[in-house]
């Protein structure tokens, strides 16, 4: 939670500050503490405003050993997600996909280890939240073409239109998920703008709600983007 990423409820709720000894001796014990023992290399530990924390990519690991695979999916997203566009802020990695490779190949014995050699297939760079993680994975479990993450839709002159959350440029589907700060006005304009320029370049705009995943679920809201990959010429078998 230090590092923000997004965590389950039973997580969240969980009070207790997890408190490691490295090297030898008895794990911490203490009223509002849960204690372990890690054998961490000098490159797991760093300081995040002067307090010693285990990396990113450590951390992830150890999460391994207390979330599910969708969650620990989502976490390696966060961690991994660098985003580079022409309006908004950088955002900057806080590690690697390949240290997270690394840290599986240095930690054959860790718990939860088989978890995380799951998760690190099914992550990619460029899932900018745990709504468009959890969407991406449901898209995979239809058996969808894989999508692609970071994708500018381009104007005949060259010109940006759009950055679609998910894109399927080969079949022109554009996919988004508005979360709530898409309510204000400004922004809801501003996404009408959007979907406005995608259709006149012959793109199929599909917006996802938190709404919508409330009533219907990720794997539901897949459906969707599926009706409108079938529009746009996407066979399937069987």
């Amino acid at each position: 939670m230090l590092w923000g990423c997004p965590m389950p409820l039973v997580v969240q709720n969980d009070l207790r500050i997890h408190l490691a000894k490295m090297a030898g001796g008895t794990r911490p014990v203490r009223k509002g503490v849960a204690g372990h023992k890690l054998m961490l290399r000098p490159t797991d530990v760093g300081k995040l405003d002067g307090v010693p924390v285990t990396t990113p990519s450590r951390t992830w690991l150890d999460l391994a050993s207390v979330l599910g695979l969708e969650d620990l999916v989502v976490a390696a997203d966060h961690f991994i997600c660098s985003q580079s566009r022409s309006f908004g802020p950088r955002k900057e990695a806080l590690c690697s996909l390949a240290e997270l490779h690394d840290q599986v190949l240095a930690n054959p014995g860790a718990r939860g280890i088989r978890t995380a050699r799951r998760a690190l297939e099914l992550c990619r760079v460029g899932s900018d939240s745990a709504p468009e993680t959890r969407l991406r994975l449901a898209l995979g479990r239809l058996g969808l073409p894989e999508p692609v993450l970071c994708y500018v839709v381009l104007d005949p002159t060259g010109g940006e239109l759009a950055w679609p959350d998910i894109a399927f440029p080969d079949f022109r589907v554009a996919v988004n998920y508005d979360g709530r700060h898409h309510l204000q006005e400004r922004q809801r304009e501003s996404d009408i703008r959007r979907d406005e320029s995608l259709a006149a370049v012959g793109w199929i705009s599909v917006t996802i709600t938190a709404g919508h995943v409330r009533t219907w679920g990720h794997d539901g809201c897949a459906h969707r983007v599926l009706d409108a990959l079938v529009r746009a010429g996407l066979r399937i078998e069987g």
